[in-house]
């Protein structure tokens, strides 16, 4: 799982690649009308779409000679979840920090 985590954080590291994801949530498209939407040469979007793929993002299939790519939601969700995980860690240690405040206050109030 830290692996995929791991390849999911550097392939969305990329604005080229976070576009194509982003893209790709309204549904499968081609490879040539994702890279309509950028200004590089199809070999440099092709780098993109196998970083993504690698990653697991991105799932692409060819027929014919029309290569359609299609999100996996799945990746998505493991680094949500990993998102999710951190938040929740961290609200906790503030929670307690906010208690601790609290306790600390109400000490030096009585004291």
């Amino acid at each position: 799982m830290p692996n995929q985590i791991d390849a999911a954080f550097a392939a969305l590291a990329d604005p080229t690649r976070r576009a194509v994801v982003e893209r790709l949530g309204d549904g499968p498209a081609s490879v040539s009308a994702l890279a309509g939407g950028f200004t590089m040469a199809m070999p440099s979007f092709l780098q993109h779409i196998r970083l993504l793929e690698g990653a697991g993002l991105v799932r692409t299939e060819k027929q014919g000679r029309v290569r359609t790519c299609t999100l996996e939601p799945l990746a998505l969700a493991a680094v949500e979840q990993w998102i999710v995980e951190r938040r929740r860690t961290t609200e906790a240690r503030y929670d307690r920090l906010a208690k601790f405040l609290d306790a600390q206050d109400q000490e030096s109030d009585h004291g």
